[in-house]
């Protein structure tokens, strides 16, 4: 824990599980959306046996194309708190002055 007041930067900045649960929560959401609308039109077992894994069932089909639209959707959801965050207009390292 740290002695220094805080700044106004840090007054603005949201905790930590709060920023997580931002990225992962509508991430799920998505996700799991996107797994029934994807699963409705695909069959998991052909999907498995047109890639190379006739052993796949149904339900890890099913686990695999939820997991990997949730790393999808959750790097989304990532970049757009990423790119939110302001930035200085002006840069004060490199000021010019005119004489």
């Amino acid at each position: 824990m740290s002695t220094m007041p805080a700044t106004e930067a840090d007054k603005n900045q949201l905790p930590l599980v709060q920023q997580i649960v931002s990225i992962m929560w509508p991430s799920f959401l998505t996700a799991s959306a996107a797994t029934i609308i994807f699963f409705t039109l695909f069959d998991p077992i052909e999907l498995g046996q047109i890639g190379g894994f006739p052993s796949l069932t149904r339900t890890g089909g099913y686990t695999i194309g939820f997991f990997c639209f949730w790393l999808l959707t959750s790097i989304s959801c990532a970049l757009t708190c990423y790119f939110r965050r302001p930035t200085n207009r002006f840069n004060t390292t490199n000021k010019t002055t005119e004489s």
